[in-house]
């Protein structure tokens, strides 16, 4: 496909050597003229990054259907054909995380967002008033009974926020707030950890969550709004985690195989390619997850969506085992053993680093 117009005079505008077609063989600028359409920087953008010629679109059938074919072609040398994997990886991974955000609920979805919140305010009123009934009944028996009144007052706190301190960690008052650990504030929260000395490292942990939920809530925030921040700021923080983690997974792949035949840089091109297809994956889920939302909900229609999503989720699984054994030419017993290592010793190391991301992405919100 054209870059724009060819210019008539052959004499190139960048190094002044002579043009025989379209591109100078001296410098590889293209022959084209220096004043175009507006559109044309558009379309030039998208025509430089995704090389209609072919390239693109080779790179992206072998590096969805061929595992590891695309690794060993550029090991080896052939790399003109094909999009290479730095840059790859950033464009894959922008339209990954790009994509999902022009996504928006339809208006039924609405709609029924709309009559499950009224649903849940007329329980969380007929609730409100089953709990005043049973407070009630018990400050009367509480006449002829020895029962503490502080014991009543922690029993109207637990009744009212509707969880279990114990076990609890996130629950819900009656207003709709959030509550953490039986605590719907901050005063609340240091009166329980002041009261519970057994499980004080429950509440330390927890702490910088509930300053933070609370914080929200003073803002004026609900739960769904909070909640709705927090899946936002993962969704931005994720591209970086994933970059992060590239070259430590590539030192794992470095680390169970020979040092001499496989450099870091190779094991670092194998990571790159690997990763671009696990953001592709996700990719395709999130769009399938969005298009299969739009089919009603019948029965032979929910199988067809569990298939679906099953039969992507395993091919992801595997792709890894494929691409290993064919990129690293080992024996496949062999193969088999080292794949599966990796593939625990990664899921752990992936864990921690998600783990770690969730903790920091709701620190980081505001």
């Amino acid at each position: 496909m054209s870059h724009g117009k060819i210019r008539e005079d052959k004499t190139c505008l960048n190094c002044g050597h002579i043009v025989g077609e379209r591109f100078c063989p001296h410098c590889g600028q293209e022959n084209t003229e220096t004043k175009q359409p507006f559109h044309y920087l558009f379309t030039h953008f998208i025509e430089d990054f995704t090389h209609y010629d072919g390239q693109f679109w080779k790179t992206i059938k072998y590096l969805l259907f061929r595992p590891g074919k695309l690794t060993k072609e550029y090991l080896a040398g052939k790399r003109q054909a094909y999009v290479a994997p730095v840059k790859l990886y950033i464009f894959v991974s922008f339209i990954t995380f790009f994509v999902p955000s022009l996504f928006s609920s339809s208006g039924e979805q609405q709609e029924e967002k709309n009559v499950y919140n009224i649903n849940t305010i007329q329980r969380q009123k007929a609730n409100k008033e089953r709990i005043a009934k049973i407070l009630d009944s018990v400050n009367k028996e509480n006449k002829n009974m020895l029962i503490p009144q502080g014991a009543i007052n922690d029993l109207k706190v637990t009744e009212v926020n509707g969880n279990n301190i114990e076990t609890d960690a996130l629950g819900e008052t009656k207003d709709g707030k959030l509550s953490i650990l039986g605590a719907a504030n901050m005063k609340q929260f240091d009166s329980l950890y002041a009261k519970d000395a057994n499980n004080r490292s429950v509440f330390d942990f927890m702490r910088p969550f509930a300053k933070k939920v609370f914080h929200l809530q003073e803002q004026g925030l609900n739960k769904e709004q909070i909640f709705d921040k927090f899946s936002e700021t993962v969704v931005h923080t994720l591209p970086k985690a994933l970059f992060i983690y590239l070259p430590v997974f590539a030192f794992f792949l470095w680390l169970f195989h020979n040092k001499k035949k496989w450099w870091f840089f190779d094991n670092g091109i194998f990571t790159l390619h690997y990763f671009s297809f696990l953001l592709l994956g996700i990719l395709i889920l999130i769009s399938l997850s969005e298009l299969l939302s739009l089919l009603p909900d019948y029965t032979i229609f929910n199988v067809i969506s569990f298939l679906v999503y099953t039969i992507v989720i395993v091919y992801m699984l595997i792709y890894f085992f494929i691409a290993h054994h064919r990129v690293y030419e080992n024996s496949r017993s062999i193969s088999v053993v080292k794949g599966m290592s990796l593939f625990i010793i990664n899921f752990f190391a992936l864990l921690c680093m998600l783990l770690l991301l969730v903790y920091i992405s709701f620190r980081m919100m505001h």
